[in-house]
């Protein structure tokens, strides 16, 4: 079955910087969308960056732009998020998540039928 694995995460201060790292397995797919989502308590998950990985197109949040980098490495199956110039306001749960293969850009965005990691907490002060 599918899984995937996140690691990095942690807290930072203000300006600095994070790497979220996201390795997935069993995915029968070539071609495929991944990204990151976040979540704070209370709030809507909502989409950060994602990725395709036929073709590495990628896609950003409008706050995000500029600070934040999603990338893959195919060999490994691993995405990555470089997070930098970190406000407080990113500070929340991060999600990785993988459509199951046949996906759209819409879809992965509205978060429809999509694999997910366990999540990593960032915290930023």
């Amino acid at each position: 079955h599918v899984q995937l694995v996140e690691s990095g995460g942690g807290s930072a201060e203000t300006g600095g910087s994070l790497t979220l790292s996201c390795a997935v397995s069993g995915h029968t797919y070539r071609g495929y969308f991944i990204g990151w989502f976040r979540q704070t308590p209370g709030s809507e998950r909502e989409g950060v960056a994602s990725i395709y990985t036929g073709g590495s197109s990628t896609v950003y949040a409008d706050d995000v732009k500029g600070r934040f980098t999603i990338s893959l490495d195919n060999a490994k199956n691993t995405a990555y998020l470089q997070m930098n110039s970190l406000k407080p306001e990113d500070t929340a749960m991060y999600y990785c998540a993988a459509d199951k293969g046949r996906g759209s850009l819409y879809k992965f965005w509205d978060k429809t039928d999509l694999y997910w990691g366990q999540g990593t907490q960032v915290t930023v002060s």
